[in-house]
């Protein structure tokens, strides 16, 4: 790679403008992409993506596919709650 030849210091500065901008953009994609990715690590998050490969995997799946939503649903949040009772002793 050849480096370049600047004619003036408004040339250099313009060119460390632009990496500076391409460098916050990069960092902003990192930051959004860790949100993202914490974001689908919840317990509910991965307990319907198992259930959705394995109900893909069964020929009944489609009444696997509308009752596992609903029960998820209303059961992942009572389990939640239990367990942040259970560690606070009440």
């Amino acid at each position: 790679m050849e480096a370049k030849k600047y004619s003036s210091y408004a040339q250099i500065d313009r060119e460390l403008e632009i990496l500076q901008i391409e460098k916050e953009i990069s960092y902003q994609k990192l930051v959004f992409g860790v949100k993202k990715t914490k974001e689908s690590f919840t317990p509910q998050n991965i307990v319907s993506d198992l259930i959705g490969s394995y109900s893909a995997a069964i020929p009944y799946g489609a009444i696997v596919s509308t009752a596992v939503p609903f029960i998820l649903n209303k059961a992942v949040p009572f389990i939640k709650n239990w367990f942040a009772k259970r560690k606070r002793g009440v």
